[in-house]
């Protein structure tokens, strides 16, 4: 198992993570025939887009007494996530997922088998007080948060304790609404935890949703004024816009991508670009174009994380 060196992460995460089916020809699901195997989660992309980056990361979950558990965690020693406080659950099975193959840049069709998965039993009896304070940073999405209400405990319990002990924290919203109950409860838990973050990470049409407000300006002041220090927004093909506490804002121009082969897991290469820029102590402007970049590559392969780069494939970014 991966270790924790000298005692201490630079990130931690917790999420689910599922293995994935890619259907290996184009076309209809129902009709294909072969897959590949992959690990799947937004959580999970996060945390192995930034050890590969050479951070030291931590996730939690848990997963069930099987292959599929057990091939999610030989893919977390193969990326160097430290895994220490994932917990195998016989009880309940790890979940998987179905994902058609494109080739074309539009997005591809999944199918979800997770409900009742041994992640979706994640609640605060899996908070571990000292590995969490090990670590500089807690990442959070929307995704683990829409698992089940125990799963949400967490993330707003591990988001309370981090912040009390002065750790910067980051939010991407990620929404899944056919996991929650109501849009009206999506809303209201996912603004909770965003109060707690310091850098909110949202889409464009998740503000809209989130806040109410359509302008980028409008939808950073709604978290803003809720405290949040930054918000950087996704803004799609015009790349990000941004705005701080202290009034800094601005546009980050997108990248410019000839070949899209999978759009799936942009959002998760555009967090670990920021995040790892704004940890590597690079401004916020450079920050988001290492964001911009990640992402970038992260839509010219099919995978979730086959594109996320290493330190010496990001170059200069």
């Amino acid at each position: 198992m991966h270790s924790l060196q000298n005692g201490t992460l630079d990130v931690v995460t917790i999420g689910e993570a599922m293995a994935m089916f890619v259907a290996l020809e184009p076309g209809d699901l129902a009709a294909a025939e072969r897959f590949v195997k992959r690990a799947a989660g937004a959580e999970l992309n996060v945390a192995i887009g930034l050890a590969r980056l050479g951070l030291n990361v931590g996730w939690v979950s848990r997963i069930g007494d099987d292959s599929l558990g057990q091939f999610i965690c030989q893919q977390l020693e193969q990326e160097r996530v430290n895994h220490q406080q994932v917990t195998v659950d016989a009880r309940y099975p790890t979940g998987f997922q179905l994902k058609s193959k494109v080739d074309d840049g539009s997005d591809p069709r999944v199918e979800y088998f997770r409900k009742g998965s041994a992640a979706s039993h994640l609640s605060p009896d899996d908070f571990n007080r000292d590995y969490f304070g090990a670590a500089r940073h807690l990442h959070l999405s929307g995704v683990a948060a829409a698992l089940s209400a125990s799963s949400f405990e967490l993330l707003h319990h591990a988001a309370k304790s981090m912040r009390a002990q002065g750790k910067t924290i980051s939010f991407d919203p990620n929404l899944r609404p056919v996991l929650w109950p109501s849009e009206q409860t999506m809303v209201k838990q996912l603004n909770l935890l965003a109060e707690y973050a310091d850098w909110v990470l949202p889409g464009d049409k998740e503000g809209k949703i989130l806040t109410g407000f359509s302008q980028p300006e409008a939808i950073a002041d709604f978290y803003l004024d809720k405290g949040v220090k930054t918000v950087i927004i996704k803004t799609g093909c015009d790349g990000a816009w941004y705005k701080t506490a202290e009034g800094e804002k601005g546009q980050v121009a997108a990248i410019r991508v000839d070949n899209v082969v999978d759009t799936v897991g942009a959002g998760d290469g555009f967090a670990v670009g920021v995040i790892s820029g704004l940890l590597d102590g690079k401004s916020l402007p450079d920050a988001i174009r290492r964001g911009n970049k990640i992402g970038s590559l992260a839509i010219q392969v099919i995978g979730d994380s086959e594109g996320l780069p290493t330190r010496a494939e990001l170059g200069d970014f």
